[in-house]
């Protein structure tokens, strides 16, 4: 269970550390520090811990606890779990991905034989060869992530392959992904890992696309993206747990209201008037977020996000108009759909007019096939099945004006996008909740910032980095450093920040107790 609203009063004021955010960063730098020793206070402006990883129960009378924000996990390293104690089970999908092309389609799964059948013996040994460059470079660099800065050209030699790096690191997605594959169907479902929360061209010069395909195929060496048994809640209970156990402190509906850094001390005001006070401050808010705390100049523009994210309840899975891929297996993986690499080029170029994309390049997966428990016992009986969906290029300025119109023009769109590759419209399927209503629920960027204060629904608080030092003061530094010596960020906008990985509160913690030796 989350924690209670307490009165803060009588309480403690004078710590080690203050935490700002219960966020999943948040709870792994709080567990951390107390487990070092540290007194450590944890201040969540929400009535419940997790920030983005949790699960819910949006539907009324419907007892279902979905992920409603973040969904599957990659990044988090086994090592960091083990060490905090967290027991939570992460369930592999037998079924990578499918995707629907004319008459048929492309299925990546376990089975090599059947991925083969289904890509072609050409674009089969395109990916493979493809695989084998990205997954040698998240062998050697993904250890790296919770280990202090290396320079660029230590991380080079880290990488240890030329043609990868060159690949991922200096030239545009686009090349490499034109270069290693002929079918526009492969391209694009290659391409969707680097446009997950992030609006960019594929051709991008500044490489946005490139940093955030990285980070979505390096996760713990392998790149794969489980399922967390129990839900998004299931992993944040685990790290909640471990922190209260190690002697942190958890006070939810503790929004802070300011935050004032002296040289050897940083004194909090929150919204309610109290006052605490620690030796260091770890921020689990974006960095936007925080210079306004501090009283700040922006550290540059606001950032954008780029996502709609649905979630739906169904009364069965819809088929396919491919018959010959079943309907669980087309919902056990990933499903892209619309997302060859023509029609993502497409969606960024109506998007970047300002325009909802007619057909929203989008994937949808099934939590419940492979994870049955989130539902009550009487919806698995009935068979009723989750749908996540989560829409790319969906930039938070389509959403600005006219909100409510714009999300019901892009949920819309979204929905004929889906029924453009089933045999029936998934509306059909939608499970109806006793009031009447339909199960589904839609969060757009605007939503976002002010349900998680994630400032331009950026679910990376800001751009993705580069996962070395840029500068030679950052070399052998944690990237979660600030101006402040004693304040730090220790959430998703950390530099190897982004994700559900707990490595930027991990990074941050360790800085701390560096800095006090």
């Amino acid at each position: 269970m989350s924690p209670t609203p307490i009165s803060f009063a009588a309480l403690s004021s004078e710590f080690d550390a203050i935490v700002v955010g219960a966020g999943h960063n948040g709870l792994v730098a709080a567990a951390i520090l107390a487990g070092a020793g540290k007194r450590v206070v944890v201040l969540e402006r929400a009535h419940a811990v997790g920030g983005a990883a949790v699960s819910a129960s949006p539907f009324p009378g419907v007892e279902a606890r979905i992920s409603r924000y973040s969904y599957l996990v990659s990044l988090f390293p086994r090592e960091l779990l083990v060490e905090l104690g967290v027991d939570v089970e992460l369930r592999r999908r037998r079924i990578s991905s499918y995707t629907p092309w004319g008459d048929g389609g492309l299925l990546i799964c376990d089975d090599e034989a059947r991925t083969r059948a289904s890509a072609g013996e050409h674009e089969a040994g395109a990916l493979e060869r493809f695989g084998a460059l990205v997954g040698g470079v998240a062998e050697r660099v993904h250890r790296s992530l919770t280990e202090p800065l290396r320079g660029r050209a230590e991380f080079r030699r880290l990488v240890g392959d030329d043609r990868a790096w060159s690949a991922l690191f200096e030239r545009p997605l686009s090349e490499v992904l034109e270069s290693s594959f002929s079918s526009d169907l492969v391209r694009g479902v290659v391409a969707t890992d680097a446009l997950i929360g992030t609006f960019a061209d594929l051709t991008d010069p500044g490489l946005a696309q490139n940093r955030c395909f990285l980070y979505h195929v390096i996760g713990n060496g392998t790149g794969r993206w489980d399922v967390p048994v129990g839900g998004m809640g299931a992993l944040t209970r685990g790290l909640a747990r471990g922190a209260r156990q190690a002697g942190a402190e958890l006070r939810v509906g503790a929004p802070v209201a300011s935050i004032e850094a002296h040289e050897d001390r940083v004194e909090v005001t929150t919204a309610d008037g109290g006052m605490l006070a620690a030796r260091h401050l770890l921020a689990g808010v974006a960095p936007v977020l925080l210079s306004e705390l501090m009283g700040d100049t922006s550290p540059g523009p606001k950032p954008e996000g780029s996502q709609l994210k649905l979630n739906l309840l169904l009364s069965r899975l819809p088929g396919l108009r491919d018959g010959a891929v079943g309907s669980t297996d087309a919902f056990s993986g990933t499903l892209h759909v619309n997302e060859g690499y023509g029609q993502l080029q497409r969606a960024y170029a109506q998007a970047a007019a300002g325009q909802i994309p007619e057909l929203p390049p989008c994937e949808a997966y099934c939590h419940s096939l492979t994870d049955p428990s989130i539902l009550g016992p009487q919806l698995r009986r009935a068979g009723v099945q989750t749908l996540t969906v989560f829409g790319l290029h969906m930039p938070e300025r389509l959403f600005r004006e006219h909100h409510d119109q714009a999300k019901r023009t892009a949920v819309r769109a979204t929905l004929r996008s889906l029924d453009s590759v089933l045999a029936e419209p998934i509306e059909n399927c939608l499970l109806r909740a006793p009031d009447g209503e339909p199960c589904l629920e839609a969060h757009t960027p605007v939503e976002l910032e002010h349900e998680l204060a994630m400032p331009g629904g950026h679910i990376f608080h800001r751009d993705l980095s580069w996962p070395f030092a840029e500068s030679e003061r950052d070399v052998g530094r944690w990237g979660v450093e600030t101006e402040r010596p004693n304040v730090w960020i220790c959430g998703a906008g950390a530099r190897r920040g982004g994700a559900v990985s707990g490595i930027p509160g991990h990074n941050a913690a360790r800085a701390v107790l560096e800095a006090d030796g």
